[in-house]
């Protein structure tokens, strides 16, 4: 079969295993002619690549994106519009493929392939990461004008959902919201971002970041250190369980992002005992968490994430968990394999009661993490996952 995959965030390309869409490109490549086509600007680093990836076993298309510096702003959006506009040339000009496999967001190049597929008779399936414009409400939630202003989006995203012959997500949440506008499709595929856990197992063996004392109690998160992760409620619910003596606390904070400095600074005025290791390489990332004893999900309220990627991470190092995102799917996938404790959302009072009991309870620590490695081993591997997602994509699928 001649397979494109659409995606705009593939990261660096430095991580073989770690972007879900270069995963199935190198799976997929084994008995099929698969090209990735991708974006030439790097939405890591703000920065265009210098060249394109070689010695791979699948084609790598780069495309012309336009540049912006800020992940909120009007040269986003307008960037996402040039990559979709180059992405219906690139198609247009291209011998007709069997299938498209197409991330979803971005929206305009979305839209560009569905259309394109639809015209053409070609197999559209799309794998939905987030919900646009649901997550930029956390950002600007004005009633009225909110609606007003995101509607171009919705009706982008309800014009690719429509479209879509077949649906993947990330999770249960995701595939309702396309289903809701989809006539095609009786049903639809969730499958977590996960990990291929055999590198996580691998990654853990290396040196972490930094060094654990006897006697410390790590508390972990890793992840995107922006306007979602409700960080500061996570600091104050440290220096609270630090007035109540509760002694050896660090926290380990492993991530980048917009508000890095900011939730430095309070860190810091707060008096706690923190570490922000800034962006790690992911096997670092890895060895550190590993270290940790009990890791942390504070996402504000109003969030449309569901299942991420640090979900993955968590339960992969065998981790109990003190979560704070409303996400109903998440929280019940806590409770079900009792792999740790959900709190109130912008509750630092609870969040902290929560840490402590994992604090004092050496026993509940290590049961809720074997429950999250079992969690881990079940639900995130993508070695057993993802082949539910390649039945798909080569019409071989089995439930």
């Amino acid at each position: 079969m001649d397979i494109v995959i659409i995606a705009d965030f593939c990261g660096t390309f430095d991580r073989k295993y770690n972007n879900r869409f270069l995963y199935l490109a190198e799976l997929l490549s084994k008995s099929n002619d698969v090209e990735v086509v991708t974006s030439d600007f790097n939405h890591d680093s703000k920065m265009y690549f210098n060249h394109t990836p070689t010695e791979r076993s699948y084609k790598v298309t780069m495309l012309h994106e336009g540049a912006y510096k800020k992940n909120i702003s009007v040269k986003r959006f307008i960037s996402h519009y040039i990559w979709g506009r180059n992405i219906r040339k690139y198609l247009e000009n291209r011998k007709q493929p069997d299938v498209i496999y197409c991330a979803v967001p971005t929206l305009t190049a979305a839209r560009e392939a569905a259309v394109f597929c639809e015209n053409n008779d070609i197999k559209f399936i799309i794998d939905i990461q987030d919900l646009w414009p649901e997550a930029f409400r956390m950002i600007l939630n004005i009633p009225v004008i909110s609606t007003i202003a995101f509607l171009p989006f919705k009706l982008a995203a309800d014009a690719v959902y429509k479209r879509a012959d077949d649906i993947v997500a990330v999770s249960d949440t995701y595939v309702e919201r396309a289903l809701s506008i989809n006539g095609k499709c009786m049903n639809g595929h969730t499958v977590f971002l996960g990990t291929k856990l055999e590198e996580f197992d691998n990654n853990v063996t290396c040196k972490p970041f930094i060094e654990k004392y006897d006697g410390e109690i790590w508390i972990g998160y890793c992840g995107s250190l922006s306007a979602s992760y409700d960080i500061p409620n996570l600091i104050h619910a440290v220096r609270k369980l630090q007035e109540n003596n509760v002694q050896g606390i660090r926290l380990i904070i492993m991530g980048d992002g917009d508000y890095k400095h900011q939730f430095e600074s309070l860190a810091i005025e707060s008096c706690i005992s923190s570490v922000f290791t800034g962006h790690l390489p992911y096997k670092q990332m890895c060895a550190t968490l590993k270290q940790c004893d009990i890791v942390v999900n504070p996402i504000k309220h109003g969030s449309a994430a569901s299942i991420i990627n640090k979900h993955g991470d968590y339960a992969s190092a065998g981790l109990p968990v003190v979560n704070s995102q409303e996400n109903i799917e998440y929280r019940d996938l806590i409770d079900t394999y009792k792999m740790g404790l959900n709190c109130n959302n912008e509750d630092a009072n609870d969040m902290a009661l929560k840490i402590e009991k994992f604090i004092l309870d050496e026993k509940l620590r290590i049961e809720m993490g074997k429950n999250a490695r079992r969690c881990a081993e079940e639900k995130f591997d993508r070695k057993k996952s993802y082949v539910k997602i390649l039945s798909i994509i080569t019409n071989e699928e089995k439930e």
